[in-house]
């Protein structure tokens, strides 16, 4: 019997549809296509496993591009920046994901949205925080924490958070 796992399935796809299911979980064009390459895993583990070799292999500019298809912090609107949107779960992801920036005050959401002006002046890019699970208060927090970065700093970070987020996803991409 053949398997209908999500995995098994994603690793047949065709290397377009793997491709753009793949941009979903990260929009950096170079992990998707490091990714979609090293079709098939064997389990989900072997493909975490590959998530993690393919960001440490990313330049700054693919993670950048990563970053640019997610919204602002308590934005309600969908992905920002030149990426287009790349399929209707990536936008949807966002909006679960950043649900107790929706869920905060008024003086949060005040306050998230003057302090992503803020980064991104400061930065060049949104702030990217992992929010699953995170109050407006916690992700506001932490932003203004960062502001405080240095360039490097900061690179680290967002490497790490659009990490986080990328594993996130993909377990989701397994559970469809």
């Amino acid at each position: 019997m053949a398997d209908s796992s999500p995995l098994a399935a994603f690793d047949v796809a065709p290397a377009e549809a793997a491709e753009r299911d793949v941009l979903d979980c990260c929009a950096s064009r170079a992990f998707a296509q490091a990714i979609t390459a090293g079709r098939p895993y064997r389990d989900p583990a072997a493909l975490d496993a590959a998530v993690d070799t393919a960001f440490a292999s990313l330049s700054w500019d693919d993670i950048v591009e990563g970053v640019s298809a997610h919204p602002q912090i308590g934005d309600r609107a969908g992905p920002v920046g030149p990426v287009d949107p790349v399929g209707p779960v990536g936008p949807a992801w966002s909006a679960a994901e950043q649900s107790g920036a929706t869920a905060a005050s008024e003086v949060v959401r005040q306050g998230l949205a003057a302090g992503n002006l803020a980064y991104q002046e400061r930065f060049g890019h949104v702030f990217l925080i992992c929010a699953t699970g995170l109050s407006g208060a916690e992700m506001l927090a932490r932003l203004r924490a960062r502001l405080d970065h240095d360039d490097n700093t900061e690179r680290a970070v967002v490497r790490a958070e659009l990490l986080k987020i990328t594993h996130l996803r993909v377990a989701k991409l397994l559970s469809r």
